[in-house]
């Protein structure tokens, strides 16, 4: 099971980095805090201090086809946001 999926960099994801020291990342449903506190220090050589997990659900999505309105959802994901103990940083750039 890959638990880390991919880090999430958006501008709400951004400000929560500048301003609480808090990093956001998609993670496998089934992994649980421990799990996902125990990949990401080891990927990343940090110290966490407090992890909180969500479950986004997907939106409904719709679009036109010849066949008509078809309508769908979106796959859910579990978010993590982690907050880092202060003074460490983690750079998602460094190793692209």
């Amino acid at each position: 099971m890959d638990i880390l999926k991919k880090p999430i960099l958006t501008e709400k994801a951004s400000l929560l980095t500048e301003k609480l020291n808090r990093y956001t990342f998609k993670a496998d449903h089934r992994a649980n805090k421990l799990q996902i506190k125990n990949a990401i220090e080891k990927m990343y050589n940090v110290n966490i201090e407090a992890i909180n997990t969500m479950v986004v659900f997907g939106k409904t999505k719709s679009r036109n086809t010849k066949a008509g309105m078809v309508t769908g959802n979106a796959a859910k994901y579990k978010k993590a946001v982690i907050t880092l103990k202060e003074g460490e940083v983690i750079d998602f750039y460094s190793n692209i």
